[in-house]
């Protein structure tokens, strides 16, 4: 099993552009966690199209010759056990070569299982025990504002990821300080480790109650790109015209489908946390057209 290297893409890009990207990004999810034969495969393949929004639909302000850019906007994937697609993002997008992606997980590979920010250019923060990326990303928004910088900083969170108290006390405290350039997407796929989140733990009415926290939410289909850019494009307009009104921050409910789209995962959700066989890989990457 090998991983090919992929073309520099264009910019800005066409929709069919970012649909092709999203799709080989979701080749290289099924070959990385293949060959590691452990990890996260479906939860990383629901959230690649609003990674790919952000880090090639011009959303996202970044320099991947200089990560550590003062100026860059920061992104925070709180459910770091998706960090696959987030992998295969930066290696595309030339953060590090792209043959880190056939050691994932093993030992002295950079590309730990969870992300590890000392290891990885790219990475703002090390994540994976759920619930505290909110709260991170809280603090590097307050950090802009006490620098005088405009950067803004967006966080991914899983939906079962929401059952943490300490997501809703970084909501209430993002609200309290009117927290302008801070964007929270949450991955609404509907399952966590153990079954389906309104089994788990019901979080029903999602919108209602980032609303009642202070938040500006809006609803996407999150597997349509030109929903997620033009969501993204109104959070980060959003958050300029905030900063002038002090009126707070924004959460996009991304639905999505955990595994989508390969038909057999989307049906099973004990691939949160188990790789696909050689011989389901196959299967996955006839479905996603993989070359």
């Amino acid at each position: 099993m090998s991983i090919p290297s992929h073309p520099a893409v264009a910019s800005p890009p066409s929709m069919a552009d970012l649909q092709s990207i999203a799709r080989r990004i979701r080749c290289d999810i099924v070959e990385m966690t293949t060959r590691a034969g452990s990890g996260h495969p479906s939860s990383s393949l629901s959230e690649v199209e609003v990674l790919v929004g952000l880090y090639y639909g011009g959303i996202l302000r970044h320099d991947p010759a200089r990560p550590d850019w003062p100026d860059r906007d920061r992104f925070v994937l709180s459910k770091g056990h998706g960090v696959p697609a987030l992998y295969a993002v930066l290696a595309d997008r030339g953060y590090f070569p792209r043959e880190w992606l056939t050691c994932l997980r093993m030992i002295d590979c950079p590309l730990e299982g969870h992300p590890n920010m000392r290891r990885v250019p790219g990475l703002e923060a090390s994540t994976g025990s759920l619930g505290q990326g909110l709260s991170i990303g809280l603090g590097i928004a307050l950090a802009a504002r006490l620098d005088g910088r405009d950067y803004h900083t967006w966080v991914m969170l899983g939906d079962g990821e929401c059952d943490e108290g300490q997501v809703w006390e970084a909501a209430m405290a993002a609200h309290h300080y009117r927290v302008d350039q801070l964007t929270v997407i949450v991955d609404r796929n509907g399952f966590q480790q153990t079954g389906a989140t309104a089994d788990v733990m019901n979080l029903d009415p999602l919108p209602a109650k980032w609303q009642a926290f202070g938040w500006q939410v809006r609803e996407i289909n999150g597997h349509d790109i030109d929903e997620v850019r033009s969501a993204l494009e109104w959070a980060r307009q959003e958050g300029t015209s905030r900063t002038l009104s002090g009126s707070g921050p924004s959460v996009i409910i991304s639905h999505t489908h955990k595994g989508y789209p390969v038909s057999f995962v989307m049906a099973d959700f004990s691939y949160h946390g188990k790789a696909l066989t050689e011989e389901e890989a196959r299967r996955a990457r006839e479905e996603l057209g993989c070359s």
